[in-house]
């Protein structure tokens, strides 16, 4: 009998993006997640998991000096150094609180390959609210496939820290359902820290594909992911 875990392993990785275009990519492994490292921004272009309901919760604290830079990446690389009086949060892609079901998990959720500079309100407030939504989802129905990432617009801000990380103009996050009647849905917020319901944010996957010249789920039959990318109900979940 096949293992649950590598079961678990083997379908994330057929519903990982497709090779981006034009866009410089490395590939990093996690135990809880996969990223899409771009060494230009010094942030990852993308970053997927799958979450299950039994990764909803756990005993794993946060560790002490938790975020730190992945030495597997090229140097510039992120530091703690480039966010001191920066006045941006270290926001997670993959969130710490989907990590607390394993030691190993929660310490590399720190890692600034899984990091972007992000407005405080947001990372404290709407962002962590979807986090949270995510959560609750999975508990109600099961596996959910989730990329999201940051969105830079063609005029950038100014990069921050020594290392020159560059601040995203918005966030994605695309989530999909295989269990039962297969289901998707997106959102994009704005990194400035605006407070809104989370119905203002959605967008259906085909959407920021658009944007982000993606295909989130390359793997996925045409029958099931013409359907799935259109949607943008969140009533639904």
């Amino acid at each position: 009998m096949t293992h649950p875990l590598i079961i678990l392993l083997f379908t994330l990785k057929t519903l990982l993006p497709a090779p981006m275009k034009g866009v410089p990519e490395q590939i990093l492994q996690r135990k809880a997640y996969t990223t899409s490292y771009n060494k230009e921004t010094r942030c990852p272009n993308w970053v997927a998991w799958c979450l299950t309901a039994e990764h909803t919760d756990g005993n794993t604290k946060r560790p002490g000096n938790a975020f730190h830079a992945d030495t597997e990446v090229p140097e510039p690389r992120a530091d703690l150094i480039d966010y001191r009086h920066s006045g941006w949060s270290r926001g997670h892609m993959c969130p710490a609180g989907d990590c607390k079901w394993d030691n190993e998990a929660m310490y590399e959720s720190f890692l600034f390959t899984n990091i972007c500079p992000q407005h405080p309100s947001s990372n404290s407030g709407d962002w962590n609210e979807i986090e949270q939504s995510c959560r609750k989802w999975a508990k109600k129905h099961g596996d959910l496939y989730i990329v999201c990432g940051p969105l830079y617009l063609k005029k950038r801000q100014d990069p921050i820290g020594p290392h020159k990380i560059a601040i995203p103009d918005a966030f994605f996050k695309v989530i999909l359902c295989m269990n039962g009647k297969p289901k998707g849905i997106g959102f994009i917020c704005r990194n400035n820290g605006e407070n809104r319901k989370k119905d203002f944010y959605v967008n259906s996957i085909d959407e920021i594909e658009r944007i982000m010249h993606m295909d989130f789920f390359p793997a996925l039959p045409d029958s099931i992911e013409n359907i799935v990318e259109a949607q943008r109900d969140i009533t639904s979940w």
